[in-house]
């Protein structure tokens, strides 16, 4: 069976200042073990991690602005692509990541290709 390419875009709302608490090394050490037991488990799905997204541009017809903006609901926070022979195996790859916690989310969308 062939596989189809999905992109995931991660999403999260803005983080208040009582939430921007650095965590500790052991709290580090915990989380990267966990992402890269996920890692480990879908290397065969996961085409490209992509990566975090930095500020950028918004451009429509009429101009070039700064954006996103901070104040928006929530923030595009990076993106991955994988490979899945469904959606659904694709969403059981996102829904797996550490990454997918409370506050956050992952859409799933097919790439489509001609």
């Amino acid at each position: 069976m062939s596989t189809k390419n999905y992109l995931c875009i991660m999403r999260s709302q803005p983080r208040s200042p009582e939430q921007s608490e650095t965590p500790s090394p052991a709290q580090m050490e915990e989380m990267y073990a966990k992402f890269n037991a996920w890692k480990e488990k879908f290397k065969d799905n996961i085409v490209d991690m992509g990566g975090k997204l930095a500020d950028g541009k918004v451009v429509t017809t009429e101009d070039v602005t700064d954006g996103p903006f901070v104040e928006a609901k929530e923030i595009v926070g990076g993106f991955m692509i994988v490979s899945a022979k469904n959606i659904d195996e694709a969403v059981e790859v996102a829904q797996q990541s550490p990454g997918v916690f409370p506050g956050s989310s992952v859409e799933v969308r097919e790439i489509n290709t001609p």
